[in-house]
């Protein structure tokens, strides 16, 4: 706190107050009109005040302990009061005095003087022990508009103030450290001055004040034995010599905390600088007491005297002064009462209490000890560490894709498993995304690596043999293939770029030369061609064998066709139709290949023994005229003619692979134009029959085929290119599949591949997306689900959601409001973390928020849903079955935001507090167990409240409130009374625009926590909470641009509370892992 006000304001205000225009003035008062406004009279007081400045308005104030009956009528009477205004309050960063008061326009200027020979400050303890608002009285004709001052200081004041104070004394001293603006900022800067002044005369009408604020100071224990900082812009070197004795006559305010005074507002960094370190012996810490509940502030007394230890010129223009306080031998400041203690007691030494009966106990202790010690030798552990108070519980976070625009996040198992999952609201995208986690609750959404440009298609294979799979990438448009080395830990390499022929389309990978090294061939369908790529170990040489097919080649495989153990290749050729087949010869030599006729326009193929002869057969699909073809092998490496099968509309991708537990292979095909897949079954002499179609998702483009979930039946998985989703279809066990879950994917996903990619034995999912230039990773679990972001698509734009099992099936599911249409939506949950069709509920009111419990103890989930443009919530009571009864408002504030649903006043039915934020109050809702609730109590707090929780903050089982005030960067703390009334709210500053809180133990050490959301600032505040619920110590965390709601919870089950936190504009999803041990 400074004594005297800062150097912002320089003696020009007055003249620029004075031409500031009247309409400009009038609006501000009307601006803080609206935003002040108190309603009830407090234990019936009346501030009269006669300064010609203010009206002599009533100002009332709502007295939050009196009884309920009569606190509702004190609310209605209050309608009759004129309304006073709350002028705006100085906030400050840190405490800390200044001593120039010169900034002061209203201060006459002067040298601050270390040194005085000044009569004591005495005669005011014979004063009465008076009212605040009275031992103020006569203070009004001196500073302007101190009663509204006076009222706050009340307001802000606990019940029970902390060391033993009443209301008054205390508020005597939060009244001290208030700021305001001119003409006169503070009662401490005009106090302070007279006690400075050698005519004690003029310090008479401060005496009533004085006798009540040291009688407070007073009843405050003395602060321990402490090195305090205070700095001055003055080189007061030569009045501070080794052993010169001084008096500091007006109140000091000192900080612990030295980095404090680099601030350009106090000592700053330049300029002629004095600092003095001051060992004092009875300071007083007022924090407890203070309008500033975050400052570490220390408070010495007037008369403080001290001799002068040292000092020291470390620097040019910086002179340390090192002071030590000592006891004046005649009395400098008189006792405000008979017994105070101004000083701490001096204690004598234990010996001399106790110099009989030493003797006496140090013979006993001798004999007693020798057996204590050999019993501890005996039974002794090892020394156990005390366990610090971890200040860090999130040095880590993870970071994930989102949908566009991100609005609400809930936590719970959308699997009925022991996991953790995550749902996601996405606006932009009208969709909510849930994110399964895994068994230690990552949720890996994708891990996305960078391809060339247009990526057309993927292929798998540990290519260098380190016994981790890689992944091979052909890019359209740069002629150029990308190759990913995977690593042991679930990542890959950065991709390493080959240029290669003209609009590379596929490609594949063996010992085409009979050195056990993989070669790759890469087809290039503008150019005609297959280029063989000689590798070395996962190194491939630029300059290759580039070989002529067909008219624009689309697909190849290899195999040992005629089993010379030379490995040999096959392409389709879209352009004339055709599949070429070129035999090994060795040493990567090829002969002339064969050509054989197929359907219309072949684009992928397989090669497989489909008919048991030992003989590699292919199948081809054609897309141009909704078939397949299939070439029975010979042993010498040739193909029979095809045997062709109509199958969907546009077939272009196959996989084989033994659906129905025959022992033959069967095939799957992507139908494009019919959104689906089809499968074929084999009956052993590769005959195919008995087609059925699955519905997957819009234009699929590619299908693979592995064990996905651990029942031992071969599933498949499908990338659609419509909808940039991909899927997993489930084999039931018989060759029928069910479709249950889809997932995100980039922009127009073209082809996948399917392998183990982290060697956890499960198979995981690589897609390659073309208009995004990348691909995506995706591992799976082994029971059927990966751990990607599985959307479902919402009919109407939300703007936030809650999760519960709304029709009593055992799964979860979700409630959105929808404001655009005043209506909610409904989603019940299946299985696997899917949802059923949306259900519409109207509900006739714009909504952006909901909350959901249990609000008339029937065992069925109700909804709260907030009314933000009619000033009301409504409850929508739930019959159990997914639908609700007829909505019924309750009236709150103005523009409501939020609301939470506890039990305030400790008689097990649930209660209601809502945010108001154009009120800028707090709506306490007492409910009567049936779904009903009693008309509103409003409690104050900051402006523009945007958000409540509410959570046991002090451990005494009654619950407390907190708020972000988006409008003034503060938070507002409301500790509960157990009887739905609470405390007047406590402030802590924090970053700019906070819009959500949490609470909880964040760091593990039995205190409750509070973490807030601060929009504009793109950060997140930890506040840590001590024994005394305070929360002094904050953390600061950078986010990513506008973060949004977020969530506390525990994913990994290791006891510890992580972080989920949205970010609407970088459409991210931040998980911060809790560290504490």
């Amino acid at each position: 706190m400074l004594d005297t006000i800062h150097n912002e304001r320089q003696n020009n205000i007055v003249a620029e107050e004075t031409h500031m225009h009247t309409d400009h003035l009038v609006m501000t008062q009307e601006h803080h009109a609206a935003k002040h406004k108190r309603r009830t009279v407090r234990n019936g007081r009346k501030i009269e005040n006669s300064s010609p400045n203010v009206s002599d308005a009533q100002i009332v104030h709502l007295n939050k302990e009196q009884p309920i009956d009569d606190q509702e009528k004190s609310v209605e009477d209050a309608q009759l009061v004129t309304l006073a205004v709350d002028p705006p309050i100085i906030e400050r960063d840190q405490v800390v005095e200044f001593m120039n008061e010169a900034s002061n326009p209203q201060i006459p200027t002067g040298v601050h003087e270390v040194k005085m020979d000044l009569p004591p400050i005495a005669g005011y303890a014979a004063e009465q022990l008076l009212p605040l608002p009275d031992a103020c009285a006569p203070l009004t004709h001196i500073l302007h508009n101190l009663s509204t001052y006076v009222q706050m200081a009340l307001d802000e004041t606990p019940q029970t103030p902390p060391d033993g104070l009443t209301i008054d004394e205390s508020a005597a001293v939060r009244l001290y450290t208030i700021e305001w603006d001119g003409p006169h900022r503070s009662l401490y800067s005009m106090l302070n001055y007279t006690l400075k002044s050698a005519n004690r005369d003029e310090l008479l009408p401060y005496y009533k004040y004085l006798k009540l604020f040291l009688t407070a100071l007073a009843k405050i224990p003395c602060a321990p034995l402490t090195t305090v900082w205070r700095g001055v812009t003055k080189d007061l070197s030569a009045d501070c010599l080794p052993g010169t004795s001084m008096t500091w006559w007006a109140f000091s305010s000192c900080t612990t905390s030295l980095t404090v005074l680099e601030n350009s507002m106090y000592l700053g960094t330049t300029g002629t600088r004095t600092l003095f370190s001051v060992e004092t012996i009875n300071g007083r810490s007022i924090t407890a007491h203070s309008h500033f509940v975050t400052e570490d502030e220390l408070l010495l007394l007037p008369g403080t005297h001290m001799i002068v230890v040292s000092q020291l010129t470390p620097a040019p223009d910086l002179y340390i002064i090192h002071l030590k306080q000592v006891i004046p031998e005649e009395t400098l400041l008189e006792l405000p009462f008979e017994g105070a203690q101004l000083y701490p007691k001096k204690k004598r030494s234990w010996y001399q209490k106790k110099r009989f009966i030493i003797p006496l106990c140090l013979c006993m202790l001798l004999c007693i000890g020798a057996i204590i010690i050999g019993t501890i030798i005996g039974v002794q552990k090892p020394n156990q560490i005390s366990k610090q108070r971890c200040n860090q519980p999130y040095p880590l976070h993870e970071a994930y894709n989102t949908g566009k625009a991100p609005l609400a996040i809930v936590a719970g198992s959308f699997t009925n498993s022991s996991k953790i999952d995550l749902a996601v609201l996405n606006s932009k995208n009208q969709s909510v995304d849930i994110l399964l986690g895994s068994k230690v609750n990552t949720y890996e959404t994708e891990t996305i690596y960078a391809a060339g440009s247009a990526p057309n298609f993927v292929y798998n294979k540990d290519i260098n043999g380190d016994g981790n799979m890689d992944v091979v990438i052909t890019n359209q448009n740069d002629a150029s293939i990308s190759v990913l080395f995977g690593n042991a830990d679930e990542t890959f390499q950065s991709s390493i770029d080959y240029v290669v022929g003209n609009y590379p389309i596929s490609v594949t990978s063996d010992d085409f030369t009979g050195d056990s090294k993989m070669n790759l061939l890469v087809v290039n369908y503008d150019d005609n061609t297959v280029i063989l790529m000689f590798g070395d170990n996962g190194q491939f040489s630029t300059n290759f064998n580039a070989m002529a097919v067909g008219l624009k080649p689309t697909y190849i495989v290899s195999g040992d066709f005629n089993q010379d153990g030379h490995i040999d290749w096959a392409v389709t050729n879209s352009g004339d139709n055709t599949v070429g087949v070129a035999l090994g010869l060795g040493f990567g030599f090829f002969g002339k290949q064969h050509i054989y006729s197929v359907g219309s326009n072949p684009v992928a193929m397989t090669c497989q023994d489909f008919n048991s002869d030992g003989q590699l057969d292919l199948i081809v699909v054609n897309y141009g005229n909704n078939s397949i073809s299939v070439l029975f092998g010979n042993t010498d490496g040739t193909f029979q003619s095809q045997m062709a099968y109509d199958v969907g509309i546009s077939p272009n991708s196959i996989v084989a692979a033994d659906f129905n537990n025959d022992t033959w292979l069967d095939l799957a095909l992507t139908l494009s134009n019919e959104s689906s897949v089809g499968v074929l079954f084999n009956d052993g002499n590769g005959v195919f029959q008995g087609l059925v179609k699955y519905t997957v998702g819009s234009s699929p483009s590619s299908v693979k085929a592995n064990y996905y979930s651990k029942s031992g039946h071969i599933d498949l998985v499908v990338v659609n290119s419509g909808e940039n989703t991909w899927c997993i279809l489930s084999n039931l066990g018989n060759g029928t599949f069910q479709s249950n879950i889809f997932y995100v994917t980039g922009m127009n996903p073209v082809s996948l591949v399917s392998a183990d990619f982290n060697n956890d034995g499960l198979p995981d999912v690589f897609e390659i997306n073309h208009a995004d230039n990348n691909g995506y990773l995706m591992l799976c679990n082994g029971d059927g689900t990966c751990r990607a972001r599985i959307p479902h698509r919402l009919q109407m734009e939300a703007t936030w959601m809650a999760a519960g099992d709304f029709n009593t099936d055992g799964m979860l599911d979700l409630a959105l409001t929808n404001p655009n249409n005043e209506s909610i939506t409904l989603i019940f949950g299946n299985e696997h973390a899917t949802f059923q069709s949306d259900i519409t509920y109207n509900i006739s009111f714009s909504s952006n928020f909901l909350a959901t419990h249990d609000l008339n103890n029937d065992k069925k989930l109700d909804l709260v849903v907030v009314n933000n443009k009619n000033n009301s919530v409504s409850v929508l009571l739930g019959n159990g079955d997914g639908t609700f009864q007829k909505a019924r408002a309750f009236k709150t504030g103005s523009r409501p935001t939020s609301v939470v649903v506890d039990d305030f006043n400790n008689d097990n039915k649930p209660d209601l507090a809502v945010s108001n934020l154009g009120a800028g109050n707090i709506s306490i809702l007492i409910g009567y167990g049936n779904g009903t609730f009693r008309s509103q109590r409003m409690f104050g707090c900051g402006a523009n409240p945007y958000f409540v929780i509410s959570n046991d903050l002090n451990h005494d089982n009654i619950r407390d409130l907190v708020v972000a005030n988006e409008g003034e960067n503060t938070i507002s703390i409301l500790f509960g009374s157990g009887n739905a009334t609470f405390q007047a709210q406590i402030k802590y500053s924090v970053g700019r625009k906070p819009t959500y809180v949490l609470s909880g133990d964040f760091n593990n050490d039995n205190n409750m926590d509070i973490a807030v959301v601060n929009q504009l600032s793109n950060d997140m505040f930890l506040m840590l909470g001590d024994e005394n619920a305070k929360f002094l110590e904050q953390i600061q965390y950078a986010t990513d641009n506008t973060p949004g709601p977020a969530v506390a919870y525990d994913p990994n089950q290791d006891g510890k509370l992580d972080i989920a936190l949205l970010s609407e504009v970088s459409n991210k999803l931040d998980v911060l892992i809790n560290q504490c041990e």
